[in-house]
């Protein structure tokens, strides 16, 4: 089975300093898969090369059996990547569903089929707010959310791109115990509707909840990856995050 995303042998440097190096990694269609690693192991550059942000040196990136080599990060987004941001960045002068119509029209409509206008579009913002728990406030402005409310207008964002894989980059940072809970139920409710989700995140107890399988980088190298249980207890791994 070909898999959705096929990363091969990719490295990356900034001068001197190897961030990622010779990265092997697939996600299958439908997969759940928890990306972890100490600060500083290569998640976030790792995500920027797949996405676009950044460009690797060497190896390669296929998405649904497409070469994504030298596509720029907006050209990958219409293929159906898209990502959350660790710090959200709404559009601060707009409101909720304003935030939401940026990418359905320079995303989904940049796409040769799929294209909304007027009331369609009106609909799947309201319909996206809705899934999140935001559909009352499809009028207000970002500095109007709280901490959580931001996270899920920023999984909002990502999701009106209508992605085949999304990449949340710690959307539970911050958070509570019960709303840490809130955001691995809208992950896993995304994934249920056919979306491919990778999830990079700290909390450990909503990595092990959320993943179908896990994935541990460590100075720009994967050290582990298979069952979330097994991975836990690799010796490297524990060693990783506990020293000797």
């Amino acid at each position: 089975m070909t898999a959705l995303l096929h990363v091969e042998g990719l490295g990356k440097r900034f001068g001197g300093f190897v961030a990622l190096d010779g990265i092997e990694l697939e996600v299958q269609d439908g997969e759940r898969l928890g990306l972890i690693g100490p600060n500083g192991s290569g998640k976030s550059t790792l995500v920027n090369c797949i996405c676009g942000t950044l460009r690797n040196e060497t190896g390669s990136v296929s998405f649904a059996g497409e070469k994504l080599d030298g596509l720029l990060a907006n050209q990958r987004t219409h293929r159906g990547l898209a990502r959350s941001f660790q710090l959200p960045r709404p559009f601060a002068s707009l409101s909720l569903a304003e935030n939401l119509r940026i990418p359905i029209l320079y995303a989904v409509n940049a796409r040769s089929t799929g294209r909304l206008a007027g009331a369609a579009i009106d609909a799947r913002c309201r319909d996206l707010l809705g899934e999140v728990g935001l559909a009352g406030k499809a009028d207000r402005l970002p500095r109007d959310l709280t901490q959580i409310e931001m996270r899920k207008l920023e999984l909002a964002r990502a999701m009106a791109a209508q992605p085949k894989l999304l990449i949340a980059d710690e959307a539970m940072a911050g958070l509570s115990h019960a709303e840490v809970d809130e955001i691995i139920a809208l992950l896993i409710r995304l994934n249920g509707q056919g979306v491919t989700v990778i999830m990079i995140e700290h909390i450990m107890r909503a990595v092990m909840e959320f993943s179908q399988r896990l994935a541990v980088l460590v100075a720009g190298k994967k050290i582990a990856d298979g069952a979330p249980k097994e991975v836990v207890r690799n010796d490297e791994v524990v060693r990783a995050y506990l020293g000797e």
